[in-house]
């Protein structure tokens, strides 16, 4: 794969990373309308939510806390997390994606452990809450699909009681939300451009 990677920057409050990508999704960025459907697999894309989660994590210093990300794809919040002090572990379903995290953190100078791993599939869903207790969940637009409200309202409580979303206000995520609130989780959200990071802690 790696003739066809190249390297992108992403600009961060504390300085920039660099990230290795399959050089036909780095010929679509995600700077078009939100609902749409790119091509090449969508973990290879580097998605703004993933890029505003990562810089929101960037001004917080989460040293020391133990930290995971569900459906990292690139995984740049789960890099800015470890460059900040916090030890990462990276999940995605596609073992292609859980390749490339390896190499981007090294790539950044972190060290961030990478497993492939399905959130929404109950096995894998025993398997991460068996790796628990963390302190914080990460997630940026995973919530696009109806079912997934239910998959990630079971899952959270088991994993963290804190967690940061990231999603460019997608009506899944509102329902989510909605849900969240009614089971005892209280919730801060912020705009940054045409994303929304919802800061959720368990009560």
């Amino acid at each position: 794969m790696q003739d066809e990677l190249v390297s992108q920057p992403v600009e961060l409050p504390g300085g920039a990373l660099r990230v290795l990508q399959p050089r036909e999704s780095a010929e679509l960025p995600d700077d078009g309308p939100v609902e749409w459907a790119p091509l090449v697999p969508y973990w290879s894309v580097l998605w703004r939510s993933g890029v505003a989660l990562a810089r929101e994590l960037d001004g917080e210093a989460p040293g020391g806390r133990r930290v995971v990300e569900l459906g990292c794809g690139l995984a740049i919040p789960s890099i800015a997390a470890a460059r900040a002090g916090a030890s990462v572990l990276a999940t995605d379903a596609e073992p292609d994606a859980v390749d490339l995290v390896a190499r981007n953190a090294e790539l950044n100078g972190v060290e961030v452990e990478a497993t492939v791993a399905d959130w929404t599939s109950t096995p894998a869903t025993r398997e991460l809450a068996g790796r628990g207790p963390f302190d914080l969940v990460l997630a940026a637009d995973v919530l696009y699909e109806r079912p997934t409200v239910a998959r990630m309202l079971s899952l959270l409580p088991r994993l963290a009681p804190v967690a940061l979303l990231a999603d460019p206000s997608r009506p899944t995520c509102e329902l989510f939300l909605e849900q969240a609130r009614e089971r005892g989780w209280a919730i801060e959200s912020t705009t940054r451009g045409v994303v929304d990071i919802h800061r959720l802690r368990l009560q």
